[in-house]
């Protein structure tokens, strides 16, 4: 059994980190706040920017343009999303798993594109490899590299923000666009959709703003979400700080007890022995 001194210094070190634990919950409410107002304001243009280009594509008819095929390159281009700072439970390791989980991606075929260093560390260490590290400051160099057939595909990995206390990782795919099919009974009624000057230059510019409109839909709710993982996470860090507490409270109260209770024994034993 651990002597008093033993459990007093354990239990004065869970005090000092549950502290923390409440600071940090704390300041994670505060930024939580200002994150939500943020993406409940984006996610309305997040969804209809999405619902749109979806509707105009899929009533264009048959439109040859590199945004909306695959390339003939075998590699993917992802672009994960994860905090620079730890401690929020399973936030960064939930997106991870979209990756290193999935069966339709293979590891020598992906190339990371990573926003939070968090992601990155865990990566590296499992052998992937990171193109880009725009950790500080968001970069999207693939525009490039996908018109010219140095990337196949490129997908978005990060949290999308439910609400307060609910996130839910996503991957989806950014380019090629995923086009809706229209129904036969419905696309015989409906006109095709008409271009100016034509369908090439109305997509070089209308693709790549739909794409900014994804990642920055995505990062709003990413904050969102990694606040909001935090402060749940330090909130059950309290809770069980607390519990431990009260646990090594009854253990000290009884082994004060126990202490009292043997020198009580023992000087009644000497006044017998004196007697």
């Amino acid at each position: 059994m651990a002597s008093m001194r033993d459990i007093k210094r354990r239990k004065g070190s869970i005090q000092s980190t549950q502290q923390i634990t409440k600071a940090m919950k704390l300041v994670s409410t505060v930024k939580l706040q200002k994150a939500k107002g943020r993406a409940e304001q984006t996610d309305p243009y997040f969804q209809y920017m999405y619902r749109t280009v979806s509707s105009i594509l899929a009533h264009s008819g048959n439109i040859d343009h590199p945004y909306l095929r695959s390339g003939e390159s075998k590699k993917k281009a992802i672009v994960v999303l994860t905090s620079n700072r730890g401690l929020a439970g399973g936030y960064n390791a939930n997106v991870v798993k979209l990756i290193t989980e999935s069966d339709d991606v293979a590891k020598e075929d992906v190339v990371i594109y990573a926003v939070g260093r968090k992601g990155i560390e865990i990566l590296e260490r499992k052998g992937y490899h990171i193109e880009v590290d725009a950790s500080e400051i968001m970069e999207n160099p693939t525009y490039p590299d996908f018109a010219e057939g140095k990337i196949g595909e490129i997908y978005l990995a990060y949290t999308h923000f439910k609400n307060t206390v609910s996130q839910e990782a996503q991957l989806i795919r950014m380019l090629p666009v995923e086009v809706s099919e229209p129904s036969e009974e419905k696309s015989s009624r409906e006109i095709l959709m008409n271009y100016e000057p034509n369908e090439q230059e109305a997509l070089n510019q209308i693709i790549p703003k739909y794409v900014t409109s994804l990642f920055y839909g995505a990062l709003v709710e990413a904050v969102a979400s990694e606040n909001g993982a935090r402060m749940q996470a330090m909130d059950s860090a309290t809770s069980n700080a607390e519990e431990m507490i009260e646990d090594l409270s009854l253990k000290y109260n009884r082994a004060r007890q126990g202490s009292i209770t043997q020198e009580l024994t023992e000087i009644i034993a000497g006044a017998n022995a004196i007697e």
